[in-house]
């Protein structure tokens, strides 16, 4: 398990780094105004299925299903097919009508900020074709145990947006914006083929071919029945962000990227511990339960627990302590004025307050989808996303923008406690071995210390 961790840490780690090369960039070049919010906005709806798909809801509906079934290339066919005709019609009608789709995911825009973004809309959804087709190979070479390729090709989507910066650069903001959106589909194009040529290398193009061409009948209706309640269970936070994302519209301009800055903060811990630890584990467990190997995917539960806690900690206190000077080294620059960086850092801070419960319930969920409870999931998501949009309205007016990232943080709180009551508190507390809380404790201050002195070098540098 270790290994494989591992192999997913340094691939988002990657990642991630080119994704904050790219942000500097964006931040250099656009700021945070009008522009960079027509893009983020326009970036959001494919990113929103990106996530949800990417980081576990395909895979977490599909991989049970596909390891019980009794024709496999049949089964995997049929899937594909199901779902990737739902979403080329989906884009389709997003290309036909961008402008009454822009209306709504942009309500708070003038109309000439619209009307710039309508065929950015259009152009960037496409992403999500490609992204599934993607994450659908992902998925059949995780059961081959194969994460690399998955997790270094998102590196290329973040390689693509670099390119259209630096190609855009010296051009009107307007154009930026169009050449980043060719840049996300372009990336999309750079993910498939890496993963159609590691899936030719595992056989599974194959796999898929025999699927294609054979006679048998193959029933996915387990698929169906668990796949919407495994979107819906793992996009809470991807949900409420976009909801932030939807009411910064009525806020004034550079609240998106406000909002969007300090989310992709708070995505970096949350990808490389949360899940990088819960996509090696959730294979493990599934593999585990099916033998009623009870014990053993209890104690992978633990081990993984605590691995997540501790790095989550750390991350939490680190840049709770040093917010402003987090956001100042990445992206204060160019068109990003110290304004700017003082607004993210604070919203940083809502976000990194929902960092733990966000976190450590995609470990527990990963449970409740390996015992096939999708709809439990999906309700507690519900209610804890409605906790969040009442918290959003209540908060937006008097915390403006800073409001919308606490509400999405107390409604992490809430889905966490829900699903961890679901898996069961006794259980939860055979986890807290003395040794194992001695060690957190040391972990707290720790990362204390290491805090207070980044801080100091930062300012003594």
């Amino acid at each position: 398990m270790i290994k494989s961790i591992l192999i997913n840490f340094i691939g988002i780690f990657n990642s991630r780094i080119l994704g904050f090369l790219r942000d500097l960039l964006s931040a250099s070049i656009l700021g945070a105004n009008i522009y960079s919010d027509i893009f983020f906005v326009a970036f959001k709806l494919p990113n929103l299925f990106r996530r949800i798909f990417a980081e576990g809801a395909f895979t977490q509906s599909f991989l049970p299903s596909f390891a019980k079934a009794k024709y496999k290339p049949s089964f995997a066919y049929k899937v594909f097919k199901y779902i990737f005709t739902i979403i080329l019609i989906l884009s389709l009608i997003v290309t036909l009508f961008s402008y009454p789709i822009t209306d709504i995911l942009a309500y708070g825009f003038d109309e000439k900020a619209k009307k710039i973004a309508a065929p950015l809309v259009a152009i960037n959804f496409w992403y999500l074709d490609l992204i599934f087709i993607v994450t659908f190979l992902a998925s059949l070479l995780q059961y081959k145990k194969h994460f690399t390729t998955t997790a270094f090709s998102t590196a290329l989507l973040n390689i693509s947006l670099i390119t259209a910066l630096v190609l855009a650069m010296h051009k009107s903001k307007e154009e930026v914006i169009l050449y980043m959106s060719i840049g996300v589909v372009a990336g999309g194009v750079a993910q498939l083929i890496a993963h159609i040529i590691a899936s030719k290398k595992y056989g599974i193009l194959k796999l898929l071919y025999i699927g294609a061409k054979s006679n048998k009948k193959a029933d996915i209706s387990t698929f169906k029945k668990h796949f919407l309640p495994s979107v819906f269970g793992n996009s809470t936070a991807h949900i409420s962000a976009f909801l932030d994302t939807w009411l910064a519209t009525f806020l004034s301009a550079g609240s998106i990227s406000y909002l969007y800055y300090a989310n992709r903060l708070f995505q970096l811990p949350f990808a490389l511990f949360a899940i990088a630890i819960s996509t090696v584990l959730f294979p493990q467990i599934t593999k585990a339960l099916s033998q009623n190997k009870t014990k053993e995917a209890n104690e992978n539960m633990k081990k993984a627990f605590w691995y997540l806690f501790y790095l989550l900690t750390l991350a939490f206190i680190f840049a709770v302590i040093n917010s402003k000077e987090i956001v100042k080294l990445l992206f204060e620059r160019g068109a990003f004025t110290n304004k700017d960086t003082i607004e993210t850092s604070y919203v940083l801070i809502m976000y990194m307050i929902g960092l733990i419960p966000f976190g450590l319930n995609k470990l527990f969920s990963s449970y409740l989808y390996a015992t096939h409870r999708h709809l439990k999931s999906a309700k507690f998501s519900a209610i804890s996303l409605g906790v969040n949009i009442i918290f959003s309205l209540l908060l937006i007016y008097p915390m403006k923008v800073l409001g919308l990232a606490l509400a999405g943080s107390i409604g992490g709180f809430v889905l966490f406690f829900l699903t961890l009551k679901e898996y069961g508190f006794n259980q939860f507390l055979t986890f807290f071995e003395k040794k194992y809380v001695l060690i957190y404790f040391l972990t707290v201050l720790a990362s204390v210390l290491i805090s207070i002195l980044f801080k100091q070098l930062f300012y003594l540098l």
